[in-house]
């Protein structure tokens, strides 16, 4: 974990946003020797979100789970569903033998 002043992001910015792109860490700021921000790269920020989204859609199908709200199909069930679905429609074609 890396800890910088505002005033060393201030003054050596180019030097700090490299750092953030190529490590994809982030640099926590500080100010008057307080915690104040956080700098990540975007790469790096989007990274997170996307984790933090899969995350929590895990968590909601777990509870779903646990409540007793999933209904369980057949392959066949499933593959028909899905013929719906155009992008998925087209993978399906290649999985007929997957029983």
């Amino acid at each position: 974990m890396k800890i910088l002043s505002s005033a060393e992001l201030r003054n050596n910015y180019r030097k700090v946003a490299d750092e953030c792109i190529s490590t994809g860490e982030p640099i926590y700021i500080t100010n008057n020797g307080e915690g104040e921000l956080v700098v990540l790269s975007i790469e790096a920020y989007r990274e997170e979100q996307t984790r933090q989204k899969i995350k929590k859609e895990l968590l909601r199908i777990q509870a779903e789970k646990a409540a007793g709200k999933f209904e369980y199909i057949s392959y066949d069930e499933f593959a028909e569903r899905m013929k719906s679905v155009p992008m998925v429609a087209e993978k399906l074609d290649d999985i007929d033998d997957y029983e």
